[in-house]
């Protein structure tokens, strides 16, 4: 897809949600139920279902996903998605392009080992490998317009209103 291509496609998208934002709030949603023989969570993906389970560091035996990996996973997809998309609009000359994210834990904290060990990510490094002439100027300006639109990212970043219930 080049530039031309991906402006049509969202112009229109665009000047909708301008004329009415409303149809630009989208719910998106997650399912998943808790497995009945062991300590894990069935996780519908739309395409499968994987079970995420307990991080061999609590416990784990390494055979499920880590729910922690898998946010990454979700942050190198969105940024990886939005990088390109970026690139493809300003016309920036790009060859292969790999995403990588690391995070820090400290399973103290979810062990309820120590009351000052955080629960979650301490850090989490997001990184981009590009294969590219581009001048540095127009690098800087990729990397901070995919973490400007990058909706994972963002969401880490500016923490939202977290709404938790039970129902029985």
């Amino acid at each position: 897809m080049d530039a031309q291509q991906l402006k049509a496609l969202q112009t229109p998208l665009k000047e909708a949600y301008r004329e009415d934002a409303g149809r630009a709030l989208i719910t998106l949603r997650a399912h998943g139920s808790v497995d009945d023989q062991s300590i894990a969570c069935k996780v519908e993906t739309g395409r499968a279902i994987v079970t995420a389970g307990l991080h061999p560091a609590t416990g784990g035996t390494g055979m499920e996903l880590c729910s922690g990996d898998m946010l990454l996973e979700a942050l190198v997809a969105c940024a990886g998605v939005t990088l390109k998309a970026v690139a493809t609009a300003l016309e920036f000359r790009l060859g292969e392009a790999r995403v990588s994210a690391e995070g820090d834990l400290d399973f103290r904290g979810t062990l309820g080992v120590a009351r000052d060990a955080q629960v979650g990510f301490r850090t989490i490094r997001l990184a981009f490998k590009l294969d590219t002439d581009e001048p540095q100027e127009r690098i800087d300006t990729l990397i901070k317009l995919t973490e400007r639109y990058c909706v994972v990212f963002q969401t880490l970043n500016l923490r939202p209103e977290l709404v938790v219930s039970a129902i029985r």
